[in-house]
């Protein structure tokens, strides 16, 4: 398989962790940079708006061109299947934990520990973590390295709270952090698939 046909065999897959990750970047950083001193929340917030829409754009124009004009004809007739192995049981699995750890472990740091200053490190924590999984399901390595950043994240807004810090900083450091990490992995993707690289 050349690198075009592996790029192309594993866009569907893509496609769809490109779309969560840019919704997920624009959620984290637009619910955490409201302890911000003004104006940054307000930049951080248009600037992630603005981000998010050309990068899903982008997205949909790179899948469109790798799949209308090859002659060889094989890319769009396993595009339907490729596009239900992305969703498939692996894909559920995954997303599952991920949503048992994720609304567990908050219901104990916010119900339980009354911490909810670092809830958002705890969200960064398990989305970074989930991403292994997809990583795998997809056979997609830049899902990796999206989760170890984002894991890091996490890990250092939970040390900025040890040491004293404020609900903002961690906000900042786990939250707006994370979500920067989100965009720049879906970029990463983007150029790489352009590129005919696998993704």
């Amino acid at each position: 398989m050349t690198n075009g046909e592996a790029g192309q065999r594993r866009l569907p897959g893509y496609v769809i962790g490109s779309i969560i990750a840019t919704g997920f970047g624009t959620g984290f950083i637009a619910g955490n940079s409201g302890g911000l001193p003004d104006p940054w929340p307000q930049i951080l917030r248009i600037g992630a708006a603005l981000c998010a829409a050309a990068l899903i754009i982008a997205t949909f124009r790179t899948r469109s061109a790798s799949t209308a004009a090859p002659a060889s004809g094989p890319a769009p007739a396993v595009e339907p299947v490729l596009a239900r192995q992305a969703m498939g049981r692996g894909y559920w699995i995954v997303v599952a934990i991920e949503a048992i750890a994720l609304f567990g472990g908050l219901f104990v740091i916010n119900g339980v520990l009354h911490r909810s200053e670092v809830a958002v490190a705890w969200v960064a924590l398990i989305v970074g973590l989930h991403f292994y999984g997809l990583g795998a399901v997809w056979h997609a390595p830049m899902y990796h390295w999206l989760a170890t950043a984002m894991t890091a994240l996490a890990v250092a807004g939970f040390v900025t709270y040890a040491a004293g810090g404020s609900a903002a900083a961690v906000s900042a450091v786990a939250g707006v952090g994370s979500g920067v990490c989100l965009y720049g992995a879906v970029l990463w993707g983007l150029l790489r698939a352009r590129r005919g690289l696998a993704v």
